[in-house]
């Protein structure tokens, strides 16, 4: 469906059904919609599941919030410091 001519009216169509859709920039809706139709197809095939719908909804319904929170946009857009991440513990090695 993603490959339809049909399916580029549903960005347009969005808003209606999440209005958080309204925040992301076309771009970002353009792959929203993208992953919501991935999710569809991959959960009718689990037997309809419905567990890549919900993280794909709720991930780009966060990430539509921090873009429509300015102060919430630039401290994501922040670069992180090396001491925010701390250390990685390596366990293991090859072999």
């Amino acid at each position: 469906m993603k490959y339809d001519d049909r399916a580029k009216s549903l960005p347009l169509a969005l808003p209606e059904v999440f209005p958080w859709a309204r925040h992301p920039d076309a771009d970002e809706v353009r792959a929203f919609t993208v992953e919501l139709l991935d999710a569809l197809v991959s959960d009718a095939a689990e037997s309809g599941t419905g567990e890549a719908v919900h993280r794909a909804v709720v991930s780009w319904r966060a990430t539509a919030r921090i873009n429509a929170d300015p102060d919430q946009l630039r401290a994501a857009l922040r670069p992180l410091d090396a001491d925010v991440l701390g250390e990685a513990e390596v366990r293991g090695g090859p072999g």
